[in-house]
């Protein structure tokens, strides 16, 4: 279960287009909180999108042919980090906003 997090001091943090492996937070920590991804597709053929506690990769998100709907969507998260600052990796032509609570 998901914690309520309307209320708690969420964040967020942006991750431009061609970003390796940008901490989330200042400088992030074992414990910190990624509630989803917001992913916006800049192209029809955007680039990967890889979340990693760490070093440990979690989440990857493998882009491709995305059709003519460039809206943004969700990936829900719903986790504390294990082992350091999480991190996301963004491929050409896609963006991510973070959101959760981050050191």
């Amino acid at each position: 279960m998901y914690p309520d997090l309307r209320n708690s001091g969420n964040q967020y943090e942006t991750v431009a287009a061609s970003q390796t492996a940008q901490v989330i937070g200042g400088t992030g920590a074992i414990g910190d909180y990624m509630a989803r991804l917001i992913i916006t597709p800049a192209t029809v053929a955007p680039g990967v999108v890889t979340l990693i506690d760490n070093a440990t990769t979690i989440i990857p998100w493998l882009g491709g042919t995305v059709g003519t709907d460039l809206k943004p969507f969700v990936i829900e998260v719903g986790a504390n980090s294990s082992s350091g600052a999480w991190k996301i990796t963004t491929g050409a032509n896609v963006s991510v906003v973070a959101v959760g609570m981050f050191t």
